[in-house]
């Protein structure tokens, strides 16, 4: 298991919609090496009229090697991610988990959790993708036996000749 340390950017978006006052997604996820992004707590990074974003810390990236396979469709995708799963808790969304994992995200999903992908910065994408070249191993390819209409016809099994 290896570890990215990281912050996540969360924004909420206020709406002129008569039933929802607000939008919250996760933005973005940056290195926290220098450790700006290591307290847990949120930080106001950004105060407009109609937009807030938030810096959360204390987040680590964890890489496996039994996911290698989904850390490989990521990034092999145009756009590889950074999967951040967030609750809302009270008045603010908070981001509980990161990956880099497709299929963590789906489970995420899957289990009705929240999540974003946001797009990977280069320093994560290199980290992520020197993992997979040094982990990722394709599936054997398996010969595939096709039906052969003409081959039932062929040794006399009644078939025209």
């Amino acid at each position: 298991m290896q570890q990215f340390p990281l912050a996540v950017i969360m924004e909420r978006r206020r709406l002129q919609n008569r039933w929802v006052d607000e939008a919250w997604e996760a933005v973005g996820a940056v290195p926290a090496f220098d450790g700006a992004g290591a307290a847990a707590a949120p930080r106001q990074i950004l105060a407009e009229t109609d937009r807030d974003q938030w810096l959360v810390g204390g987040f680590a990236l964890e890489l496996f090697r039994d996911e290698a396979d989904n850390y490989f469709l990521n990034m092999s995708s145009p756009v590889p991610k950074v999967f951040v799963m967030w609750r809302k808790e009270g008045e603010v969304a908070l981001p509980v988990a990161v990956s880099a994992s497709y299929g963590e995200a789906a489970r995420w999903l899957d289990s009705g959790e929240q999540v974003d992908g946001v797009p990977m910065s280069r320093e994560i994408a290199d980290w992520v993708g020197d993992f997979v070249n040094t982990h990722y191993k394709p599936a054997p390819r398996k010969k595939v036996r096709r039906n052969d209409p003409l081959a039932q016809n062929r040794g006399g099994e009644g078939g025209r000749q």
